[in-house]
């Protein structure tokens, strides 16, 4: 909590260097002006740096942070959206469909949460139900049957828990898309841009190139919802966060995700252009380098990269 609160003064200060600056007559120097912006943006980026698994989730889940369709509209053209899965309905909160990207065709998937509260309780928060991942594993396999590179972009704190979602399938709609996606013979790349959440990510995340925004947070469960069954209190959510290694810093390490994508200072919800200008060109050097590969040797490269996670640790019989 001390650190939201420096949080505060820090960009309560910035705030306010910034309106003297803007004065027709400052009444401190322009030089002294320009000393105090560069300190407060040290001290801005020292704070955004060192910043916890914590802070960083509620970053990630920032209202104003770029969704999917935010980088569809500034890095891809012609997009189509498809809709429905064919067998129940639609899902509004997975996004399917066919657009380009730098002139070639490709295929992007991802969650919708909505800005406002209205838009979100229509969306369920981002949390698709099973409709919505049969949806995307049919513009998947639309991708696979004309060649086409897929792009998915992750942000869902989990799958829809809902009485209905699990009466139509959720756990095996879930199950399928992860085989699926695991056999699919084109390039995958997946950018982790929000919340990363359990199995309603996972879903649309089996890739050969899995990157995450600098600010974004990808994990089995929530922090809160780990603090709730380990420690029956989900006050510790900041404690479990730091247990659970779900930022981008500690995936990259554990070899989870293979790039970490800067956001511009102060988090991508400030500045919707300058994080599609950082994402652009690491989508492009991922989807180069999958396209140099054979499609074989593409499924065995993806095949390994998955069984490579995870460590395990096993007692020596005497």
């Amino acid at each position: 909590m001390k650190r939201d609160a420096r949080k505060d003064e820090l960009e309560k200060l910035g705030r306010e260097v910034e309106r003297l600056r803007l004065l027709p007559r400052p009444e401190i120097p322009t030089q002294d002006l320009e000393r105090l912006r560069t300190e407060v943006l040290q001290l801005r980026h020292e704070f955004y740096d060192h910043m916890g698994a914590w802070q960083r989730t509620l970053l990630a889940r920032h209202p104003q942070r770029p969704y999917m369709m935010d980088y569809v509209r500034l890095l891809f053209e012609d997009f189509h959206e498809l809709h429905g899965d064919r067998a129940y309905g639609d899902d509004p909160a997975m996004i399917a469909g066919f657009a380009k990207y730098h002139g070639r065709p490709v295929a992007v998937i991802g969650q919708r949460k909505g800005r406002d509260t209205k838009q979100r309780v229509a969306l369920n928060f981002g949390q698709a139900k099973p409709e919505g991942y049969r949806k995307a594993l049919r513009v998947m396999h639309l991708a696979a049957k004309f060649e086409r590179p897929v792009f998915t972009f992750v942000d869902t704190p989990g799958a829809y828990p809902g009485i209905d979602a699990e009466e139509r399938g959720q756990a095996e709609a879930i199950a399928r898309n992860l085989r699926e996606m695991a056999r699919l013979p084109v390039p995958i790349v997946v950018t982790i841009t929000g919340e990363g959440g359990s199995g309603g990510a996972l879903a649309i995340a089996v890739g050969d190139r899995v990157n995450m925004l600098e600010n974004s947070v990808y994990s089995v469960i929530s922090p809160e919802g780990c603090a709730s069954i380990l420690w029956r209190d989900s006050a510790k959510a900041e404690m479990a966060a730091e247990a659970l290694k779900i930022t981008a810093r500690d995936l990259s390490q554990l070899g989870i995700i293979d790039e970490i994508v800067p956001e511009p200072e102060g988090g991508a919800h400030l500045d919707h252009e300058g994080s599609a200008a950082l994402l652009d060109p690491v989508l492009d050097r991922s989807l180069r380098d999958l396209l140099a590969i054979t499609p074989r040797a593409l499924l065995e490269q993806r095949y390994e990269k998955f069984r490579r996670m995870g460590q395990f640790f096993e007692s020596v019989r005497t």
